[in-house]
């Protein structure tokens, strides 16, 4: 996009701004100095805001496979000036972006480029520098713009174009404007915050899982009843378990605390953790090694020399102090049996977007759940009674938990071949894992397979049968999963599997994950009158790493790949796409201060239809609207969360059936 005259347009359409309107993250001096005789140095500052990222002149990749690099061209000939080598930029160590695949380069807060010249004919000398670049940030990427300066021996100055306009030029700017209706009704629409409860609420429900283990269940009628015989006082005895319970609690919430440090150092390092290649396959060397512990062919335990020094400290110090030291005892000495659920907990807030907060929640949650108990029995002494005793079910329980490990450690596996396209976990691979997996672990509940830690076979216990007829009902949920019919598409999973678009069968179309897009607006409008269906609007880049991010992480969730399909017409509008538009359509674009921009690529045609039309110049931006241009709820960018996303896309539809 050409120098965007912001103030007027935010003037003129202040009445209809949505979210953060028209962003120009990059401001740019450019300047001359002299070297030696007639060389001189055209030296190209750019200030970049924070949080916003410049990329590099070197091309990354085939054309559309990398972010689009930063280009300079001067008009220099033969009889004016001519370039002495190439322009220089800083040199900076790539780095590798998971999303496109490759090493990049991209600069922050600031860089310099410089370009030496030899002046040839110092009269009348005018040097004219352009420069087309993108930015992106954490959230959204921006259209391409160019931007021109005009450079003498005495300074530079922006360009000025004085374009003729035609009556064509008029008749075509009018076009490409249209008449949202709506704007207003949705202005102040504050987008919800939600999903912490959730993960708490999980984090709380492995908590009572941990509970049932066989490192954790036996400790609470042994350390309730020490606390209530040996206080003095049966007030003292319930105060001490509920500390002892509420430092659980806190040791748990503390363990979260390092990673508020790393987040706050950088925001992106969570996120980074989550889809690095490495570290996902590390995890799932764990996940195999903590299924296997469970199983009962070895136990994973921290040092006993930690444990028998905690014990020692909270025996010597007493008091409160001693009675944080018990609580950390439990916390070393059931490490066999919560830490691979702590680990599927860990594993699922790095995989989200929620970093450190997330993690501190379903921490949070944990330790709950784990200190609850021995403060309620101590209030209650008396409903020690109704726990069952101790017995070869806790030995179920870890193996039902193993089984779970094994599937959950395809997960990570399945993160990485993603991001790597190894194209060894493709979706209906996945599946059949799980299935064997559900296969597995009704067999051993039904008696059929053993592990090392089971007892002398016996009756088959009632939770037995009922936790195998559900493996059996989910293998078989399972099961459609691996056929290429609608019914492959498993809406409980969401998030878990593979896209949809990562299978073994053929889903080659033109857009993402075998959506039909139209890539033109007026086709796509037509196409929504005929059909009577609701527009969606994605203004999306082939450079935009989060337009990548929304397209395999959001829309692949099977509910939302329903919506898009089936309740809209897609229409996939690319602002970067540098294909010359045909000679008869291309036109000069005239604001309304009098100036003018030139429309000669795909892109700048629809960068400046979201420009002028949704005062919004970022990407990704998605738009729901009716055929005749009515706006049916507030327009969305980069929205990771996919609950969140799926009622964006329901409270358009549902807007557009009551119309």
């Amino acid at each position: 996009m050409k120098r965007f005259l912001v103030i007027c347009i935010l003037t003129l359409f202040a009445q209809f701004s949505f979210g953060q309107g028209l962003l120009d993250p990059v401001k740019w001096d450019v300047s001359m100095k002299q070297k030696d005789g007639n060389q001189y140095e055209i030296v190209i500052d750019a200030s970049i805001d924070a949080g916003w990222h410049l990329y590099s002149q070197k091309q990354f990749g085939a054309e559309f496979e990398g972010p689009i690099p930063t280009e300079f061209t001067y008009n220099a000939t033969d009889s004016t000036y001519r370039l002495v080598g190439d322009t220089k930029e800083p040199q900076i160590k790539p780095i590798f972006d998971k999303v496109f695949n490759l090493d990049v380069v991209y600069f922050e807060d600031a860089a310099k480029f410089s370009q030496i010249i030899e002046v040839i004919n110092e009269d009348n000398f005018k040097a004219i520098v352009e420069v087309f670049y993108s930015v992106c940030d954490d959230e959204k990427c921006l259209a391409p713009e160019t931007k021109s300066f005009e450079v003498s021996l005495l300074g530079a100055s922006a360009v000025t174009e004085n374009v003729e306009v035609s009556s064509t030029d008029l008749a075509k700017t009018e076009a490409l404007k249209r008449d949202i209706k709506g704007r207003d009704k949705y202005e102040d629409v504050d987008k919800e915050k939600k999903g912490l409860f959730t993960i708490f609420m999980l984090g709380f429900l492995g908590g009572l899982i941990a509970l049932l283990t066989p490192c954790v269940f036996p400790m609470i009628p042994l350390t309730v009843s020490f606390f209530t015989k040996s206080a003095q006082n049966k007030k003292k005895g319930l105060v001490n378990a509920i500390l002892y319970g509420l430092f659980i609690f806190l040791i748990y919430v503390l363990l979260s605390i390092p990673f508020h440090v790393l987040d706050s150092l950088n925001p992106e390092i969570l996120n980074n953790i989550s889809t690095n290649v490495t570290l996902n396959v590390i995890f799932f060397v764990i996940f195999i090694v903590f299924a296997f512990s469970f199983f009962g062919y070895f136990e994973l335990t921290l040092p006993q020399s930690w444990s028998a020094k905690m014990d020692s400290k909270a025996t010597s110090i007493g008091g409160f102090i001693g009675i944080f030291f018990m609580a950390l005892t439990l916390a070393i000495v059931s490490f066999s049996c919560t830490g691979p659920i702590l680990g599927t907990l860990l594993g699922s807030s790095l995989t989200t977007d929620g970093g450190a907060m997330q993690l501190s929640m379903g921490m949070g949650g944990f330790g709950l759940a784990l200190a609850l108990p021995f403060a309620l029995f101590a209030m209650f002494p008396n409903m020690l009674n109704t726990l069952p005793r101790s017995g070869g079910w806790l030995n179920t329980v870890k193996v039902v938990l193993g089984f779970i490990e094994l599937a959950l450690a395809f997960k990570f596996l399945s993160n990485a071949d993603l991001v790597e396209h190894w194209g060894i976990l493709k979706r209906e691979v996945f599946f059949a894992i799980w299935i064997l997996c559900a296969l597995g672990l009704a067999l051993y509940l039904f008696g059929l397979i053993r592990f090392p830690h089971d007892g002398p076979k016996g009756k088959l216990p009632k939770g037995n049968i009922l936790v195998g007829v559900l493996s059996v009902a989910f293998l078989l949920y399972l099961i459609p999963g691996l056929t290429n019919t609608k019914y492959a598409n498993l809406k409980l999973l969401s998030g878990f599997p593979p896209p949809l678009f990562y299978s073994l069968y053929d889903k080659e179309t033109t857009a993402p994950l075998g959506l039909n897009a139209y890539k033109d607006f007026d086709e796509g409008l037509a196409a929504a009158e005929r059909e009577g269906k609701p527009i969606m609007v994605d203004f999306t880049g082939w450079a935009c790493v989060n337009c990548r991010k929304m397209e395999e992480q959001v829309w692949s969730d099977p509910e939302i790949f329903k919506s898009i399909s089936e309740d809209y017409v897609l229409i996939s509008l690319y602002v970067d796409d540098r294909k010359e538009l045909e000679e008869g359509e291309k036109f000069n674009f005239v604001w309304p201060t009098g100036k003018s921009k030139k429309i000669a690529t795909i892109g700048d045609k629809w960068s400046t239809f979201q420009t002028i039309n949704f005062q919004n110049n970022s990407q990704p931006y998605y738009v729901l609207m009716d055929s005749e241009l009515n706006l049916l709820n507030k327009p969305v960018g980069y929205t990771p969360d996919s609950s969140e996303y799926l009622q964006w896309l329901k409270s358009g539809a549902s807007n557009f059936n009551k119309n």
